[in-house]
């Protein structure tokens, strides 16, 4: 009868081999995780939610690969789990509707991207010099850019699809923004502001903010104040503040509830509303 686990020493080997890039060892991998398929579904469930990044993406692509996966009821888990992290929750957000994306190609690309504002920075750079670096690299060199002719394409949304046509909404532009940010080592924050989702510095100085959407452009926290207060708005300090990676990955799935009611998709509109309706209960819970 087939054990219930891999042993100890299997997975210990098992996991020294996930990121090999030899085709000959995944083909050996996929056979026997297929071979032994309830074992090797926990496995690497737990690689997968382990603290390892890189080897976390690997077994989801083999996950995947063997079908092992529910791509909803991963994100479901994620949500629950209470242990937000943005790049993951970004990749999780996305399989729910493109379960055979490539998670290593978007690991890459986001690699690649700040490999080259590496090359760029001349040190000593100050915070500031390093995101005109990060909006040259991004902005000129990539061609990131917004998708104001079809804001609404639930595409714009989407991690890899963003990484792919290099267009994308707000939030999602500020994603790719923080997360190479994070890989140079320069320690941005997600800032909500009513209706525009932005980047904000709030180190070395008078903070200032980062429009992904308009190719990086800088603006102070006057100048935010007073954009709401032309629409209408009263604003708060609050408004201007950091916000958790909770509120970025459910500010996503709001955007997407609108986004495929407006494409005539009812179904995906309702799926994220009730993405929405668990990151809330999880809060709720959590602060009982």
């Amino acid at each position: 009868m087939e054990t219930e686990c891999f042993s100890p020493v299997a997975c210990e080997t098992f996991a020294t081999l996930l990121d090999d890039p030899s085709p000959a060892v995944r083909r050996e991998l996929l056979a026997h995780f297929a071979a032994r398929a309830a074992p090797a579904r926990r496995f690497l469930l737990e690689v997968a939610d382990g603290r390892n990044r890189a080897l976390a993406w690997h077994a989801r692509w083999f996950l995947t690969e063997l079908r092992f996966a529910d791509p909803v009821s991963e994100f479901r888990g994620f949500i629950q789990s209470l242990n937000y992290e943005l790049e993951t929750g970004a990749v999780l957000l996305a399989r729910t509707v493109q379960p055979e994306m490539d998670v290593a190609a978007c690991t890459r690309e986001l690699d690649r991207l700040a490999a080259r504002c590496r090359e760029l920075v001349a040190e000593p750079a100050t915070t500031r010099e390093r995101c005109r670096i990060l909006n040259r690299v991004l902005f000129h060199e990539a061609g990131f850019r917004g998708n104001s002719e079809h804001y609404t394409d639930p595409l714009n949304s989407f991690l890899p699809a963003v990484l792919e046509r290099r267009k994308g909404i707000p939030i999602s532009l500020g994603i790719v923004y923080l997360l190479v940010a994070e890989r140079i080592g320069l320690r941005l924050e997600p800032v909500g502001l009513p209706g525009h989702f932005l980047v904000g510095c709030f180190e070395g100085g008078p903070p200032f903010f980062i429009d992904a959407f308009e190719q990086g452009v800088f603006r102070t926290a006057a100048d935010l104040l007073f954009m709401l207060r032309t629409q209408g708005m009263e604003p708060t300090a609050t408004d201007l503040a950091p916000i958790p990676v909770r509120e970025v990955l459910a500010r996503c799935c709001r955007n997407l509830v609108g986004h495929y009611a407006a494409a005539g998709d009812p179904m995906r509109s309702d799926l994220f509303a009730r993405f929405v309706a668990e990151f809330d209960a999880a809060y709720e819970r959590n602060q009982a």
